[in-house]
Formats: C-alpha cells, structure tokens, sequence
C-alpha cells in the first residue's frame, strides 16, 4: 500500500463506503475517490453502528479484490446481508455511523497450550481468526473492548465459529492481523 495517501486513506475510504450504501439505497450517488492505492488489493471490513449498538459488520480476511471494490462491497453487504439483522432502510441511515477497518494479512500463531496462547496475544491490538476444519471466524481487535479477558475473548470467538464452548483451542488454527480503523467520527472532527 503506498504511503503517500495514508492522511487521505481513512476519509476516502469512509466516503466510499457510506456512498456504496447511498446508491445501494437509491439516493443520490456521490462522486467516488480515485486513486492507485485504491486499485491495490486489500482486506477490510466496515463496521456500521447505530449509537453504540452494533447495526451490521461483514468484511474480508484476505486481500482478493480491490481496495475501493472491497470496501464498496463490504459496505453493502453489512446494511443489506448481515444475517443478524433486518436490512438497512433509508430513514436509518442517517443515524448509522460507520467505521472501516483495513487489515494487515494474517499470520498464524503457533502455540502448544491455551495458556500459551493467552500469552502472546496483544489485547485490543490483535484481530484474531480461529479455524477448525471448515469451520473459522474473526474478531476484530475492537472487540478486545468488551471481552478483554483472553478467556472470555476466545470463548465467545470459538462459539462464533459454531464450535461447542469446551472444543480445546491446542485443536484449532489460529491466526492474527492488525488494523488501521477509520470512524466517520475520527474523519469529520
């Protein structure tokens, strides 16, 4: 990723998101940044929220597509294809905060034990994947927020992938990413 638009990355990024929903929703498109770096490929996801309540969040784990073409599609797909919620309307939309998250490819983390494990994470530093056969999901590291116990984190991270809470983390794959995160909050102040 080139360094020349980091300062303009997040604000871009944003836009494009909020954008892909307007137009997703029939409003007025808005122009859409341009750029090289937004050509490269990249891994995010978007985070949409409605004061603090969690409204939708879908992303990519691997860079596959285009910065901006995954960003667009992630946006989409978290008001419109998150199956724990109803499809975002567009009196919502206004009240719908969102945040992009731009992830650093994941590596894997060896370890023999859980304790192991818990010692080498870095809480709210660490995006985390667990995977066990063809079963596999993430948290981003913002969810270290409201579990910051390793315990607790992995424990819920383990359910998500729809394993049962007492399947041995030394019988799952895991890997860790970083994030460069962007709130409209943090770009419009």
């Amino acid at each position: 990723m080139t360094t020349a638009h980091v300062r303009d990355r997040g604000p871009a990024l944003i836009r494009i998101a909020r954008g892909s929903i307007r137009e997703a929703l029939g409003l007025e498109a808005w122009p859409r940044p341009d750029g090289a770096w937004l050509a490269e490929p990249g891994a995010t996801f978007v985070t949409l929220r409605q004061g603090e309540d969690l409204r939708g969040c879908i992303g990519s784990l691997e860079a596959r597509r285009a910065l901006g073409e995954d960003v667009a599609a992630n946006a989409r797909a978290a008001a419109f294809a998150d199956p724990r919620f109803a499809p975002l309307r567009r009196h919502e939309l206004e009240v719908t905060s969102i945040e992009v998250s731009l992830l650093s490819p994941a590596e894997p983390l060896p370890f023999a034990t859980a304790e192991e494990l818990f010692a080498k994470v870095v809480p709210g530093a660490d995006g985390i994947v667990v995977e066990a056969g063809a079963r596999r999901a993430t948290f981003l590291p913002q969810v270290w927020q409201s579990l910051p116990d390793p315990r607790d984190f992995f424990g819920e991270l383990v359910r998500k992938a729809g394993l049962p809470a007492s399947h041995p983390l030394e019988r799952c794959r895991v890997l860790r990413y970083r994030v460069e995160k962007w709130s409209e909050q943090d770009v419009t102040a």
